[in-house]
């Protein structure tokens, strides 16, 4: 079912689907499942994979048609499939290989617990929003789960079924494991929590004490490391590997116009001694890697495998002679060399579209194609070149206009030397959480990073509005960002998939509904005294205008910026268009001194937080 909402300026938008309307209204909210309207039938979109102990069965997580295919003989067929309640973002074999642990993301986070013999839903168990990254102890009786929007993990006791300890960590945890001691959890964080305009802006990995359920240590990236994907462990336990952007958002635009917006890097962290032992760049003088994904060590330790979605290939790189070098004098900058692994990696295509998922099994890496339905088995006999060979997951539905779009905005290939897709700077077509100082609108005020939800629905494109519409932004990001120029049946194909984006449930609302402090900051976002709703009427939240509201910098060439929609707020920080509030709250206090930004000034501490807890509610 859809709605038709009205608008001033052009009319009418035929936009939404009527749960999101509801939730727009303050009324109740449907969990989605999936992120688009298009079928998600049509396609498998295989993503998760994980090995069974006999060297010989796979397990592989198939997102959009919530289901797990269990594969096993030589060559590997599929030998039957469970439905799921929702989409498996994680995997996680028990030690005898009896039970398959999968976690679903939506509608609700979960935890299922599958029968690997007959492949049956054994049990399914609450966690928290997002949930994803299953990090089973080597007993077999504790897993952890990244509550991926709720920025905690959980710790669940297998014989009680119980959560026995939530920890609470930095922005949107995406990838953990254990150390094989069941000691020390690693914990990988998608973005950068905090302002965009600080000094040092990166995502980070922390170090948990699974026994004591302490922090050991918070470990930054680099600075500019953001979109982390992929974490591993080296077999003993020593190293945690780390796949991310790298993104050179204070460079100067002349510099970013050469097309090095960002290097594809992987980073490796010395557990015991808690610091970055090195990051090195996955890409080469004149070729990218774009969009690292899943990270994996081999089990002897030999390799390290890395799949890149959006030059759609594999890296096997030589660990044990790439740590020396590492830990090499006169090494201390290899983030800034790109012939690091020169002589350390094999770089195999693979045969299909957006490799994320792998597993070593064997002497053999399997990786998941998302986009193509079918995995990439790569053979690596010793000291020769792999062979790789496809294996078809089974026949699908031709896919519509919009998944072809969702497949170019994650394809780096169709930009210069494979250095970046869409997605690097829009990971889900959210947001990175830096500043971009692009040339559009001048030099030295760089932006921070929009999410695309709702962008087709509420023109002008950008913070200043330098472009009109949402589809002149995609054809210009690509001529002057990916340096490409592309058929206007791709360019539209991209604005179909943009516009098929749908909100997520906010993690605050319980059972669909707002609880009571976002019930009484609605009232106060409505009260003509506050003022919010003149510039944000529902059920956008924005009158797609733009006005002044104090916070120019002295290098923007307008103090006029584009009123953005609100929905998805919890999702987006940082905030304001020189990404110098952290949170909500800093929006509505120390980046409003003058009340130009809504009359917030008389508002008490506690009308803050429920005004607040409205916003991050949508």
């Amino acid at each position: 079912m859809r709605c038709t909402i009205l608008n001033r300026e052009s009319g009418v938008y035929n936009l939404t689907h009527l749960s999101i309307f509801l939730v727009l209204t303050g009324l109740t909210f449907h969990a989605y499942a999936v992120d688009a309207l298009h079928d998600p039938t049509a396609c498998l979109s295989p993503e998760t994979i994980v090995a069974g102990r006999d060297g010989k069965t796979l397990y592989i997580g198939e997102k959009t048609a919530c289901q797990v295919a269990k594969l096993d003989g030589d060559p590997a067929t599929i030998q039957s499939r469970v439905s799921l309640p929702g989409e498996p973002t994680g995997l996680a074999l028990s030690p005898d290989g009896h039970v398959l642990y999968v976690t679903c993301s939506s509608p609700a986070g979960t935890l299922c617990a599958v029968d690997t013999e007959n492949m049956t839903l054994l049990d399914t168990l609450p966690s928290g929003a997002g949930a994803c990254a299953p990090a089973l102890s080597p007993n077999g009786k504790t897993i952890f789960v990244c509550n991926r929007f709720e920025n905690s993990v959980s710790q669940i006791d297998l014989n009680t079924k119980t959560e026995i300890h939530r920890y609470p960590v930095s922005r949107e945890p995406i990838a953990s494991a254990l150390t094989p001691d069941g000691k020390t959890l690693a914990v990988a964080h998608h973005l950068p929590a905090g302002p965009a305009n600080a000094e040092h802006v990166a995502a980070s990995v922390w170090l948990i004490d699974a026994q004591q359920k302490r922090t050991l240590a918070e470990i930054a990236m680099p600075n500019g490391g953001t979109c982390v994907k992929g974490l591993c462990l080296s077999p003993d336990g020593r190293f945690a590997f780390v796949t991310h952007i790298l993104a050179h958002f204070p460079l100067p635009t002349t510099q970013l116009d050469r097309g090095w917006m960002a290097n594809n890097a992987l980073t490796v962290i010395d557990i015991p001694n808690a610091r970055i032992f090195g990051t090195v760049l996955l890409d080469e003088m004149d070729r990218g890697a774009a969009n690292p994904w899943a990270v994996a060590c081999s089990p002897d330790g030999r390799y390290l495998g890395v799949t890149h979605a959006g030059t759609h290939e594999l890296s096997l790189i030589n660990w044990p002679a790439l740590r020396p070098k590492l830990e090499s004098p006169g090494q201390s900058h290899p983030a800034t060399d790109l012939h690091f692994l020169k002589d350390y990696r094999i770089r195999i295509p693979l045969p299909g579209r957006g490799p994320r998922g792998l597993a070593f099994t064997g002497p053999k890496a399997v990786v998941t194609l998302y986009f193509s339905n079918n995995l990439a088995m790569v053979a690596i006999p010793p000291d020769a070149q792999p062979a790789v060979k496809s294996i078809s997951l089974g026949e699908t539905a031709l896919p519509d206009t919009a998944r072809r779009g969702e497949s170019l905005f994650h394809d780096a290939s169709i930009g210069f030397q494979g250095w970046q897709s869409c997605s690097t700077c829009h990971p889900d077509a959210r947001v990175d959480g830096l500043n971009w100082d692009l040339l559009n609108d001048g030099l030295g005020n760089p932006k921070n990073t929009k999410s695309l939800l709702l962008s087709h629905q509420t023109p002008p494109a950008m913070s200043t509005g330098v472009r009109e519409t949402a589809e002149e932004a995609v054809r210009s990001g690509m001529k002057h960002i990916l340096f490409s120029v592309r058929t206007e049946i791709e360019y539209s194909a991209i604005d179909e998939y943009l516009k098929s984006l749908r909100p997520w449930p906010s993690p605050i609302l319980r059972d669909s509904r707002f609880q009571e402090a976002a019930r009484r900051g609605e009232r106060l976002f409505h009260d003509p005294a506050v003022g919010c709703a003149k510039c944000h009427p529902g059920p956008l939240f924005t009158d797609l205008t733009s006005y002044d509201v104090g916070t120019r910098g002295p290098l923007d060439k307008t103090g006029q910026f584009d009123t953005p929609h609100l929905i998805e707020l919890w999702r987006t920080a940082p905030y304001l268009h020189d990404g110098g509030a952290a949170t909500l709250r800093d929006v509505l206090t120390t980046r409003n001194a003058n009340d130009q930004h809504g009359k917030t000034s008389h508002l008490t501490p506690e009308q803050i937080r429920d005004l607040e807890a409205f916003l991050m509610s949508l």
